[in-house]
C-alpha cells in the first residue's frame, strides 16, 4: 500500500518545491514532445510560489507585477497546457489552480483544503484509488475524471 500526502502547511522551502515542479514540467514536456515556454514556465512558477490555489487572474497579476505585461488569456492557454499534461490541477470549488505533486504517476486528485489559511496538500493514496474504482465498477459508472475535496482545518489552524 503508498500512501502519499504533500503536507503544504508544514514549514519548508517554497523555492525547492518550484525547481521541483520545473525540473519536473522540463522532463515530462522532452518525454512528451512538448515546450515549456517561458510563459509556461513562469506560470507553473508562479502556482508553485505557495500552496494556496491561485485563480488565473491571481496568476496574471503575480506575473504582471514582476515582469513584462501578460493578458489573461495568454495565462488561460499557459494553464490548459500545464492541465493537459497534469502538472496542475484545477480545484473546482475555488476556481483556482495548484501544483501537482504527483505528474509521474497516475492518481485521482484529492484535496485536503484547509477553509481557515487557504493551503491545499495533494493526497496519493492508494486505499482512495481502490474505494472510487470498486464503486464505479459496481455501479457500472465509467469515470471521465475523479476529484475529491476535504474541506476542514489543518495542524496549524487547529489551535
Amino acid at each position: 500500500m503508498i500512501t502519499n500526502y504533500r503536507i503544504a502547511y508544514q514549514q519548508h522551502d517554497h523555492q525547492r518545491c518550484i525547481s521541483s515542479a520545473i525540473s519536473r514540467a522540463e522532463a515530462l514536456c522532452r518525454q512528451q514532445n512538448a515546450r515549456l515556454t517561458p510563459t509556461r514556465r513562469r506560470v507553473l512558477s508562479v502556482i508553485w510560489q505557495s500552496h494556496r490555489p491561485l485563480g488565473a487572474y491571481a496568476i496574471t497579476e503575480a506575473i504582471n507585477q514582476t515582469e513584462h505585461r501578460v493578458l489573461p488569456p495568454t495565462v488561460y492557454r499557459a494553464i490548459d497546457f500545464l492541465l493537459e499534461l497534469g502538472l496542475i490541477h484545477r480545484i473546482d470549488s475555488l476556481n483556482a489552480y495548484i501544483g501537482c505533486a504527483f505528474p509521474d504517476a497516475p492518481h485521482s486528485d484529492t484535496f485536503l483544503i484547509c477553509r481557515q489559511c487557504g493551503s491545499v496538500a495533494e493526497c496519493c493514496d492508494d486505499i482512495i484509488e481502490q474505494a472510487i474504482s470498486e464503486a464505479t465498477q459496481r455501479a457500472r459508472f465509467l469515470p471521465e475524471s475523479r476529484s475529491l475535496e476535504i474541506l476542514g482545518l489543518c495542524p496549524g489552524c487547529q489551535g
